[in-house]
This record gives C-alpha cells, sequence and structure tokens, in this order.
C-alpha cells in the first residue's frame, strides 16, 4: 500500500555552513545518503544549490562550506537508485539560462527515467546573486527574471520551435530535444510569498514553501485555489509540498534541545529579512517537526488536514552525517511506517 503522504530527505549539495557544519559531507555522502533514504523507505531526496559563501557562513566558519552541483548530483544519484524521485529544493533559476534549464532537467529526466522534480526559486541570499553577477546585479530584478524564465521552460517543453524577446532573455528560433520523459514536467514554485502562490497556480505543479505552521500551510493552499481560476485549473492536481526541519528524539526535551543546539537553528535566524521575513520566527516548534515520534506523527495530522501531501526535502537536526542517518532510520520506522 502507498503513502497516504510522501516524505522526502533534504540531502547535503548545498547545507553547508547553512543546515549543517563545515565540514559536514563529502560529495558521495549525497549518494550514501540517498540510497539509505530509499531503503528506509522515503519517497524523494532534495538537494539545495548555493554557488558562493554567504557573508555571516564566512564570518562563523574558518573555511569555507562544499556546495555541490545539484543536477549533477542527483544524475549520480539516479544511477545509484532505482524508485527514488530527484528533487531540487530549490534550483535558483536566475543563476542559469533557461535554454539550458531546459536542456539539463529533460536530460536528467532522460537518465532517470522519469523521476525528476525541479523545485525552483530566487535563491535566499541576494549577497549570491551579486556574488555571481557583480555590478550587474542591480540592473536585475529576480522576480522578473524568473517570470520570464518559467514562461520560456513552459514553451520550451511544448513547442517544435519557440521564440522570445524580453527583458532578460532573448531567444530565436530554439529547437531543443529530447523533451523529459514526464509531461507534464513537474516543476514545484518555491517561497512563501503571493508572488509564489500565483507562480505555483500559472506554471507549477506543486507549491514548495518553507517552515509554515499548519495555518500558513492551509491560507497558501486557499489562496492558490483562488488563483487556479484565473488559469482553468484544478488546484486539487498541486502538490503542496512544504520543507520542515525535522529534531525527532525519544523525548521533547531532547529534541528540542538537539535543534537548538543545531546549525539548521542559525539558518533559519538568517532568514529572517528573506524567507521568513514578516513571520513570527520565535515559534519554530509550531512550523517544524520537533519531538518525539508520536508528537511528530500528530503535528503531520495537522499538516495533512491543512492540505500537505508532501513533506518535500525533510531537514534533519544532525550534525553529523552518521547521525542524520540515525534519525532517518528512527523516523521511517516510528513515524513514516504509521502513514501507510
Amino acid at each position: 500500500m502507498k503513502n497516504l503522504v510522501k516524505f522526502g530527505v533534504g540531502i547535503p549539495t548545498g547545507t553547508e555552513g547553512l543546515i549543517y557544519p563545515v565540514p559536514f559531507a563529502t560529495a558521495r555522502d549525497n549518494i550514501k545518503i540517498s540510497i539509505a533514504a530509499e531503503a528506509l523507505g522515503f519517497d524523494s531526496v532534495w538537494g539545495n544549490d548555493h554557488v558562493s559563501t554567504q557573508h555571516y557562513v564566512r564570518e562563523e566558519f574558518n573555511q569555507p562550506p562544499n556546495y555541490y552541483s545539484p543536477l549533477l548530483t542527483l544524475a549520480s544519484i539516479a544511477e545509484n537508485t532505482t524508485k527514488l524521485k530527484l528533487g531540487t529544493a530549490l534550483l535558483v533559476i536566475p543563476f542559469r539560462n533557461p535554454v539550458m534549464i531546459a536542456k539539463e532537467l529533460a536530460t536528467l529526466d532522460q537518465l532517470s527515467n522519469g523521476r525528476v522534480i525541479a523545485g525552483v526559486g530566487l535563491g535566499a541570499y541576494r549577497e549570491e546573486f551579486v556574488a555571481m553577477f557583480g555590478s550587474k546585479a542591480k540592473e536585475m530584478h529576480r522576480g522578473n527574471m524568473i517570470d520570464e524564465s518559467l514562461y520560456i521552460l513552459d514553451q520550451l517543453f511544448k513547442e517544435e520551435v519557440f521564440s522570445y524577446e524580453g527583458k532578460y532573455f532573448d531567444v530565436k528560433d530554439v529547437q531543443t530535444y529530447p523533451r523529459p520523459v514526464q509531461n507534464p514536467f513537474p516543476i514545484y514554485i518555491g517561497g512563501n510569498a503571493e508572488a509564489g502562490k500565483l507562480r505555483t497556480a500559472k506554471y507549477g505543479q506543486g507549491w514548495l514553501p518553507a517552515v509554515l505552521t499548519p495555518e500558513e500551510v492551509k491560507k497558501g493552499v486557499e489562496d492558490i485555489g483562488e488563483f487556479c481560476v484565473q488559469f482553468n485549473r484544478n488546484p486539487g492536481e498541486i502538490d503542496i509540498a512544504p520543507q520542515l526541519v525535522i529534531s525527532i528524539a525519544k523525548t521533547r526535551e531532547e529534541g528540542v534541545s538537539r535543534f537548538e543546539s543545531s546549525q539548521t537553528y542559525k539558518h533559519l535566524e538568517s532568514l529572517k529579512k528573506s524567507t521568513l521575513k514578516n513571520q513570527d520566527t520565535q515559534t519554530y516548534e509550531n512550523r517544524n517537526l520537533i519531538g518525539t515520534p508520536d508528537e511528530i506523527g500528530e503535528k503531520i495530522q495537522e499538516y495533512i488536514k491543512a492540505g500537505v501531501t508532501t513533506f518535500s526535502g525533510l531537514l534533519f537536526a544532525n550534525n553529523t552525517v552518521d547521525e542524520m542517518l540515525e534519525s532517518m532510520q528512527f523516523f521511517s520506522e516510528e513515524v513514516m511506517s504509521k502513514f501507510s
């Protein structure tokens, strides 16, 4: 019997210094974690996308974090797994030319026989965008860039030959094959703000917000449903797939202590000016999965009632790969098994 709800694991392709300490994982540790995830019954793995070290991370650590290419890492994972979905959470669209994004996603979908989910977003740190584009970044609006890119991606996967002229991208008579195995190709839109919900209704097969309470998820689902009317879409076909932190332990006190002593906690604090802007971040326990298996199971039920269908890229609050693998197994045996 299939799970009533799906569960995914966030792999450390771009989370050292953010979610995890420096150093944390080798490139091949991502494969090791993914093989374990498939064996434990997780539905998917999700790789994050960073290129340049953030300022606060440089100040905290005396060595740079390792940021691995998410799509290249997922290609290797595809060769070492058979059923696991391969997701990005999130692929930062403004870093890339959309024609190349289309080519790489289609190739990965072909290599994996249709197992790719492209979670996409703006990127949480504008400083990283500036690092890539320098003074030119002042003239670039990431929201407008992602809107142009999503339109181009959508058309490239539909049209035989495609041309487009916009503010940021100008393509002429593009014909790119092969197409992805999946049709429609699953693009999940990241972001907690209204713009992300609108993009989800227009282009997304899923909505991938971060660290929301069940009540906030429910409100987001309602908003997306209203936006879907504009585009003649059925909101019931959109996967509601928030990304949350998980700190599971035998006692609540241990779960809270592990969370508060983790690098993950510091990362959430750093997001107060971006992803978690205008949110009460003092209520971390209400917007994550923290505590005993029974407490986490009850919280999952609240999220399901709010409309969640996938827990994408769960971020385990651990400080070593071995601890992460132990938590994954504990969660699989004591929580996931009850949702099948």
